[in-house]
């Protein structure tokens, strides 16, 4: 396997993250929650009074960002998924099982949790880790032979 560096972007992705670790610590420091994208996401489903709007917006901020990268920063990636919608939609049912399951997902244990040095985030996100590897291992190796 090849290394494309014209696709490696530091300092957009060190912004990012710069970005995500300020957002999650006001996050925290405003609300007195974790920013997981998950809890964030399944408040929607099941929205109490006068929770509905920053909920919103947290959403389509997330969804406009990858916009206004593209706009400012001129960056624009390639996507490409390499499976079937029906392959796609199971991954995403599998993904919110398993943050239903594992009470969070990567950006709440990964990001908050691990940063608030939680021994059951640490747990978890070894555990995402664990299984993306494996998953991506079995894939390529085992059965893309």
């Amino acid at each position: 396997m090849q290394i494309d560096w014209l696709a490696f972007t530091p300092i957009p992705s060190l912004l990012g993250g710069i970005i995500l670790g300020v957002a999650a610590a006001l996050y925290v420091l405003f609300h007195g929650r974790i920013l997981g994208i998950s809890g964030i996401i399944s408040g929607l489903l099941r929205p109490k009074s006068g929770d509905r709007a920053w909920r919103m917006a947290l959403i389509l901020g997330l969804l406009t960002a990858p916009l206004l990268a593209a706009l400012f920063f001129e960056i624009r990636p390639i996507v490409e998924v390499e499976a079937d919608w029906l392959a796609v939609v199971i991954a995403g049912l599998l993904v919110g099982f398993g943050t239903q399951y594992g009470s969070g997902c990567t950006s709440g244990h990964g990001i908050c949790g691990l940063s608030r040095l939680s021994p059951r985030s640490l747990v978890a996100t070894v555990s995402f880790m664990t299984a993306g590897f494996l998953i991506v291992f079995v894939l390529r190796h085992v059965i893309g032979g």
